[in-house]
């Protein structure tokens, strides 16, 4: 298997494990008012997000810039690569709250046995709603990626 074969699987699975974790994510905030076993499925379901960005930003960096199967000319001259990008940015701009919320509470269930309060709750609720806007961009991100292998935005 050659490295480009291999670097593209890899996005792609990252694409998979990171849909899913989204979504699984976005399920077990709006669950919270069912306990610490919720808040733990947060937990599970971001730490894959976290992998699957790790993976799918490394991944689509190498093959931008790599010039695996297109030159790096051809990313930098596509308007749908950069509305691609636009959706990623959108995406890291969203997940500064839900991360820096989770760290807090990561920490604070080290600390002492995870309680679930009204306010886990209620912020729960609204970063569920943060996770499906996440989602529905990533599926934009998909439709982008599906024009640009087909030739749209290339100048040329």
């Amino acid at each position: 298997m050659t490295l480009r074969i291999a670097l593209a699987a890899l996005h792609l699975i990252a694409l998979g494990i990171g849909l899913g974790a989204i979504y699984c994510r976005a399920r077990a905030f709006n669950r919270l008012r069912d306990g610490e076993s919720a808040l733990a499925a947060v937990f599970v379901a971001d730490s894959w997000w976290g992998i699957a960005a790790l993976l799918w930003i490394t991944t689509g960096l190498w093959r931008a810039i790599g010039g695996f199967e297109k030159p790096p000319s051809y990313y930098w001259s596509n308007h749908v690569f950069f509305a691609k990008m636009g959706f990623l940015v959108v995406i890291l701009l969203l997940e500064i709250w839900p991360m820096s919320t989770l760290i807090r509470w990561r920490i604070a269930a080290r600390r002492t046995p995870a309680v679930v309060s009204p306010a886990h709750v209620a912020t729960g609720r609204r970063l569920a709603r943060v996770s499906d806007v996440q989602t529905l961009l990533i599926l934009c991100m998909v439709v982008a990626a599906v024009m640009m292998a087909r030739g749209y935005g290339a100048r040329g």
